[in-house]
């Protein structure tokens, strides 16, 4: 009698460890159709390659499977764009000899008008002219006392 319940167990532990694996290497493929992932059907047969290859390439389907969201895609074309955004924020120095004067008027009513994230933009932007003029003023400082310095020597 107890040969019978070993026997049992065995095969119980066989089923068991044969499904269990079955379901684990289904988890990227779950996974991918859960993020509606645009390679569902690629995940799934390579999760039965994985079988076969001793489980090599299931992290890297694991890893496929969750690079995909459908709200923001593979997110490579935020990042981009953000790279984007930053170059066009920085723009280079001006090589006039005098800057250009903006109207108060108009920078008040475009302000008005303005939505939150260009308002940022916008102080982000006179900050920027902040800076520069700050530098300019030190610079002419600097030249102004660099040839009171040469008359008082010479």
């Amino acid at each position: 009698m107890l040969d019978y319940v070993a026997l049992g167990i065995l095969i119980f532990a066989g089923i068991t460890l044969f499904y269990g694996i079955i379901v684990i290497h289904d988890i990227p493929y779950e996974i991918a159709v859960h993020r509606n992932h645009p390679h569902q059907d690629a995940i799934h047969y390579a999760g039965w390659v994985s079988l076969f290859t001793l489980h090599a390439i299931w992290p890297f389907l694991w890893i496929w499977s969750t690079l995909y969201r459908e709200d923001r895609g593979w997110g490579f074309e935020q990042a981009a764009k953000a790279a984007e955004d930053e170059t066009e924020s920085t723009e280079p120095e001006s090589t006039e000899s005098e800057p250009a004067r903006i109207e108060p008027v108009a920078v008040a009513a475009e302000a008005e008008a303005a939505s939150p994230e260009s308002l940022a933009l916008i102080r982000h932007k006179l900050e920027a002219l902040d800076d520069r003029i700050d530098r300019i003023e030190q610079a002419i400082l600097a030249a102004s006392e660099a040839e009171t310095s040469k008359g008082d020597q010479g």
